[in-house]
């Protein structure tokens, strides 16, 4: 499947195959794609919470979830979060591999960056989040099986439950698996003429 085929087909999926599992090869290489999302600075603030254990899933959905299926029926279910604070740990790793006069640039410029703009710093942990949930979700669909990003719970509960550091954000949970319904037709895209400005509104 190419990339336009996996964008266009991209559907959020209520219904899944509770009997489903994936292997650890095909789970390992969702992931390992999600990872190669970008993010500012190479940073990649992502955090994936793997939610596995049936009963904290059946929690989440009875007690935190508005009893959405998709919580304890789906292979795999991923908590988006990040770490705001991932600039300052260590930010040299980031950059291992690059040139050193690329690295030391990027190192040095990243804590003044960041330093002081905490509205900043959320942002881009969000932002990568939010890029890494889309390559995950285009790579399920690559793969032939399908998936539901989901907002739908008690973030204060869930960031308990799975013990979120201090410094760290929520995001929303992706359930991946094989469907078995067909998605309803999408709802309608507002034309590009509507959305798409030159140089100024």
């Amino acid at each position: 499947m190419d990339t336009f085929e996996a964008i266009e087909t991209r559907r959020a999926v209520k219904e899944f195959d509770a009997s489903h599992r994936f292997t650890k090869e095909e789970e390992d290489k969702l992931l390992s794609a999600a990872i190669l999302s970008p993010t500012s600075f190479n940073i990649q603030h992502w955090r994936f919470v793997i939610l596995r254990d049936p009963a904290v899933r059946a929690r989440i959905r009875k007690e935190l979830g508005n009893d959405q299926a998709q919580m304890t029926d789906v292979s795999l279910l991923v908590l988006m979060t990040a770490d705001v604070k991932a600039w300052a740990k260590s930010p040299e790793r980031y950059w291992a591999n690059a040139p050193a006069p690329v690295a030391d640039l990027l190192v040095n410029w990243m804590g003044p960056f960041h330093e002081g703009r905490e509205w900043l710093q959320r942002d881009e942990a969000q932002r990568s989040i939010g890029m890494a949930m889309q390559t995950l979700m285009l790579a399920a669909t690559a793969m032939g099986y399908h998936s539901c990003p989901m907002i739908g719970f008690d973030i204060n509960a869930v960031s308990k439950l799975v013990n979120l550091p201090e410094d760290h954000v929520m995001g929303p949970m992706v359930a991946l698996g094989k469907g078995i319904k067909t998605p309803h037709t999408r709802g309608g895209q507002l034309p590009l003429s509507e959305i798409v400005f030159e140089n100024t509104f």
